[in-house]
């Protein structure tokens, strides 16, 4: 017979303890990785859209002649990208990037001849396809973010992530005016 029956619960408690710490801190990783693989295809789209301005500036340039602010304005937020360290500093970038971009397009429906290029039309359907992109690909990013930030705030894994350091991560939001169209008016 077993005389002290207090040493095997203790046991059974400090093994079933010791799997919740072991299986919760691994599952906290492995969300925290996704998350970071998702932000990762995020840039991997943002580096596409990067690479296709240049040739979508040239094409303009070469196609008409038009307001060199807005040429410049997507240079420099080409150039911001590519200097970009932190993850908020690239979504800055990024959202830049969409301004300036949405200025370009507007920009360019005053010239039916540039929409007429076959190398215009191309880039196009490149920057599009790419956009589409980037969309599906902030979409995975948030819902793993979001994933991730509600298992590390349930409750009693909660108390597992504050011991192990594991804080919530930041999901993609739309800059302010984002939902506003851009406007070019070439009468000033």
């Amino acid at each position: 017979m077993i005389k002290k029956p207090w040493v095997i619960v203790l046991i059974l408690v400090l093994v079933v303890l010791g799997g919740w710490l072991w299986s919760g801190f691994n599952g906290f990783v492995a969300q925290q990785e996704n998350v970071k693989n998702a932000w990762a295809q995020v840039e991997t789209v943002y580096q596409r859209r990067i690479d296709l301005v240049p040739n979508l500036v040239n094409t303009v340039k070469g196609a008409a002649n038009f307001e060199q602010s807005t040429l410049t304005a997507v240079t420099e937020a080409r150039t911001q990208w590519m200097g970009a360290g932190t993850r908020q500093d690239k979504l800055a970038a990024a959202q830049n990037m969409e301004g300036a971009l949405g200025r370009l397009l507007v920009t360019v429906e005053a010239y039916p001849q540039l929409k007429a290029t076959e190398a215009f039309r191309d880039l196009m359907t490149q920057l599009e396809g790419t956009e589409n992109r980037i969309s599906v690909a902030r979409k995975d990013y948030n819902d793993a973010v979001k994933t991730y930030n509600v298992a590390i705030r349930r409750f009693p894994s909660n108390l597992l992530a504050g011991i192990f350091g594991f804080a919530q991560e930041k999901p993609f939001e739309a800059a302010p005016g984002a939902d506003k169209a851009p406007v070019v008016d070439f009468d000033q």
